[in-house]
């Protein structure tokens, strides 16, 4: 993820956005939940010492991020400004590192759901909403799935 903004070009119609946002969530879903609690607390996810607990927290405070960008864009607030992505990762890692499995994966669904609904509630799809429903939804997703799917399959074989 970084902090850059919208790109200038074509942007995806909701619909490819939206399939997108779904596949990605799937997935990550799919094999969050063929963890154990244990494998899910396990850190290794990253070198840094990151769980798949921890994964799940990132992407769901970047999904509750985005969707207060998408309120401020509907409210006209929204401004563009340079966002420090590595500082942010680290603040969400600090707050979340030791919140329960269970509420990390209420906040993570819970987050997805409003930043939906803040998009459902946008009169127009702008390029700036685009961004973050990319870049926290879909695009974040296949930033992390591949190293998930690798840490999946390195806790199966023991």
């Amino acid at each position: 993820m970084n902090g850059r903004g919208p790109e200038t070009g074509s942007q995806p119609g909701a619909s490819v956005l939206m399939a997108a946002e779904d596949a990605g969530w799937d997935e990550l879903h799919a094999l969050m939940d063929s963890l154990t609690p244990q494998e899910t607390e396990q850190p290794g996810y990253y070198p840094e010492g990151w769980s798949a607990k921890d994964l799940l927290a990132h992407i769901g405070s970047w999904l509750a991020e985005a969707g207060v960008f998408l309120l401020r864009i509907r409210v006209g607030t929204y401004k563009h400004e340079e966002t420090d992505i590595d500082a942010m990762n680290r603040t969400f890692l600090e707050l979340m590192k030791d919140v329960p499995l269970q509420t990390v994966r209420a906040q993570a669904s819970a987050a997805r759901a409003r930043m939906l609904l803040a998009w459902g509630e946008l009169p127009e799809l702008t390029p700036e909403a685009a961004y973050w429903i990319r870049k926290a939804g879909a695009e974040h997703y296949g930033e992390h799935l591949p190293r998930l799917r690798e840490w999946v399959g390195e806790l199966r074989s023991g």
